[in-house]
């Protein structure tokens, strides 16, 4: 299935059903009261979040979205039907915005809803404009009008670790030794064209979601390359994991380039737990890890690990760092509510 992280869409609730002028006319009443039905309210529009989807390629296809009208009103006091809400799908992590890029919900847990367009009332009929003075009102209301609107809807993975790095630095190979996930891995830069998301399991009550982001190059968050458009994904992730390959000619630099590109796309990023890996270990011999190890990336609290993802070096224990730093900010998050 394609993969699709952003859609516009147009939205129409119903519009109310119109009320009702009539009178009774019943065998021995020669003067019957008035007997017209309200109208029925408009179906409203509701996106609802759901975790069976994991992509906004079906709005590519399908763009409006009208919900049903009211039935109008009839005679004995029949209320018009209401109209039959829409409810539109999407994947657990969507942003709704309007067409002024104002962000109006934020879906990220199952089953959560908005209602983007309320559907328009239905009109009184005539048998709600009795009064004392008037027993026999010839007037009803008509139905208002459902709400529309232009929607964008953006897809933000619901990842707890993002893995980042230049193109070719290992980070398909590696989610698919943690994970069940199986991404698209060759010997060539841009292998990876969208994000792809993997469960990490290291026993029955410790797991989390790990995503794959794009190889991001320098100018990332101006637009260039094809990490440009996934940069969305590492917001929300509480822990990133940034893997230089030992293939580098300058490691540190590399990790200068993408800290700078995240910032630059959110200063906020500055402030996520973050772990640095060399990856391709495999590839460099004992003298050669021994002069790595000296490298200063400038991060006092930033732990760096050597690894291999072929030869499973250093694996497990990154897996274990994952899941404790992912605690760590669990547990603060928990204790700041």
């Amino acid at each position: 299935m394609k993969f699709v992280d952003i859609a516009a869409i147009y939205v129409k609730a119903g519009d109310g059903g119109n009320g009702h002028i009539s009178f009774r006319k019943e065998k021995y009443v020669p003067k019957g009261g008035p007997d017209g039905g309200n109208g029925g309210k408009g179906g409203n529009i509701v996106i609802r979040a759901s975790r069976h989807i994991n992509t906004l390629v079906d709005f590519k296809y399908k763009r409006h979205f009208i919900a049903d009208n009211g039935q109008h009103g009839g005679r004995k006091l029949m209320s018009g039907k209401a109209g039959k809400d829409v409810i539109i799908k999407v994947p657990m992590g969507t942003i709704i915005k309007n067409e002024f890029e104002e962000i109006l919900a934020d879906l990220s847990f199952e089953n959560q809803e908005f209602i983007v367009c309320k559907g328009g009332n239905g009109g009184w009929g005539n048998a709600m404009f009795t009064t004392a003075t008037n027993q026999a009102p010839r007037n009803a209301n008509p139905g208002l009008p459902g709400e529309e609107s232009n929607l964008v809807l953006e897809l933000k993975l619901l990842a707890d670790i993002g893995l980042v790095g230049m193109p070719n630095a290992g980070k398909s190979t590696l989610i698919s030794v943690i994970s069940a996930a199986k991404p698209k891995i060759a010997d060539y830069p841009f292998t990876t064209l969208v994000p792809n998301l993997g469960i990490v399991y290291l026993s029955h009550e410790k797991s989390f979601t790990v995503a794959d982001i794009p190889g991001l190059i320098e100018g990332a968050s101006d637009g260039k390359g094809l990490g440009a458009q996934f940069l969305r994904h590492v917001d929300r992730c509480n822990v990133l994991v940034f893997l230089i390959s030992a293939e580098s000619e300058d490691m540190v630099n590399d990790y200068k380039v993408l800290l700078n590109e995240l910032e630059t796309y959110n200063p906020d990023m500055i402030f996520k737990k973050r772990i640095i890996c060399i990856s391709k270990c495999d590839i460099l011999s004992e003298s050669d890890l021994h002069i790595l190890k000296k490298l200063n990336f400038g991060e006092k609290n930033t732990p760096l690990l050597f690894i291999s993802s072929v030869m499973n070096m250093n694996i497990d224990e990154l897996k274990f760092l994952m899941w404790n730093y992912y605690s760590e900010v669990k547990e603060s998050e928990g204790s700041e509510n």
